[in-house]
């Protein structure tokens, strides 16, 4: 366990003459207002070390291996980290892969690595942990062999995957899907408004979205002061009946799903006086959910698509991996309601990642022009 500035300076140049680095990370998203990465694991052909964030002031040590071209980074689904990193330390990952992203190129059907490892070491992993608060300190030794678990066995299963990439002609694919992934981060959602990330306020109106927007934030503002994920103040289908029922009095919280008398009791009050400010908002300030204006395509468009589709499904087959992952749904709609024109293939090309584009390019480009 890496708990000094000295020890992961030590640590890190060490790791930055190996070749290969397994990384993951663990959070404390189920249990803290702000959730934070609470341990990095980090594993070579030869060592294994856990990071602690928790006890460094400055995590910027450890941001230049992460970023060195040289060493290679083997994430398993690193969508999140990637995110969490940058957005806790402003750290940057560069050669990045992802192996599960390779699974899916090679056509798994179950990519969790839980799957993966059983599948292809015989390994169980042991997921008692997986819903662990990992801001906790010390570690018991159970959550330390559990976090070490999840990178020991990943640079055996990238030596594994590169094999089976190389034989099928499908490394460079894995390689660029993870070079665009090793480019997300964290957005920014300061200013809007809280309903646009609850599930089911498109299909509110006008008076309950200005409701349901006053009781998300008064749960917000409850969640920071007892430092605890929104949810565990109220749940979503509770706030989600508060809003429908639109309750006046004490009385009227009664029987709504998931407000036991304890939560009444604490928060009562609360939810009656946020329902009141969204019936009180004024009719030209009420919110409106924003939509993107529905496309109509023409007969020609439709029907372009609908070939695209079938031979997606037809060369997804071919290829044994998921339509989806092959082009998606975007894709195909930017190909089918811009069909080329002499000279103009360029620009539907451009729509197209460099793999795409060099393994059906052409393919596609000619199926469109007969259409």
């Amino acid at each position: 366990m890496i708990v000094t500035t000295a020890g992961l300076e030590r640590t890190v140049a060490r790791f930055g003459r190996e070749p290969l680095l397994a990384c993951d990370l663990e959070a404390d998203s189920l249990h803290h207002y702000q959730e934070k990465v609470c341990l990095i694991q980090l594993s070579t052909p030869r060592e294994s070390v856990l990071v602690d964030p928790l006890a460094f002031a400055d995590l910027s040590p450890l941001a230049p291996v992460m970023a060195d071209h040289s060493v290679r980074k083997l994430f398993h689904g690193a969508d999140y980290d990637i995110r969490s990193l940058h957005r806790d330390f402003g750290i940057e990952v560069n050669n990045l892969f992802d192996t599960m992203i390779a699974c899916q190129f090679l056509g798994e059907k179950e990519v969790g690595l839980a799957a993966v490892l059983k599948k292809r070491f015989g390994v169980e992993l042991d997921k008692r942990y997986q819903k662990a608060d990992w801001s906790r300190r010390p570690l018991p030794p159970g959550m330390i062999d559990y976090a070490v678990e999840d990178t020991r066995l990943l640079i055996d299963l990238y030596g594994q995957l590169e094999v089976e990439l190389r034989a099928k002609g499908r490394l460079s694919w894995v390689e660029e899907e993870c070079e665009l992934l090793s480019r997300v981060r964290v957005a920014s959602r300061a200013a809007e408004p809280l309903f646009l990330r609850f599930k089911g306020a498109a299909m509110m109106d006008p008076r309950r979205l200005a409701v349901l927007e006053q009781l998300l934030r008064f749960r917000d503002e409850k969640a920071s002061q007892r430092d605890l994920p929104a949810f565990k103040i109220v749940g979503n289908d509770a706030i989600r009946e508060l809003a429908a029922k639109l309750p006046r009095k004490g009385g009227d919280l009664a029987g709504i799903p998931g407000l036991t008398p304890k939560l009444v009791e604490r928060y009562g009050q609360g939810l009656l006086d946020a329902v009141m400010r969204g019936m009180e908002c004024p009719a030209d300030k009420l919110p409106v959910y924003p939509r993107q204006p529905r496309l109509v395509r023409d007969r020609l468009q439709e029907e372009r698509l609908k070939r695209l589709k079938a031979w997606r499904e037809e060369r997804s087959r071919e290829l044994g991996i998921d339509g989806g992952i092959l082009a998606n749904n975007a894709l195909l709609e930017v190909l089918a309601e811009a069909k080329p024109r002499q000279g103009k293939e360029d620009e539907l090309l451009a729509a197209m990642k460099q793999w795409q584009r060099e393994e059906f390019g052409a393919e596609l480009m000619e199926l469109l022009r007969r259409m």
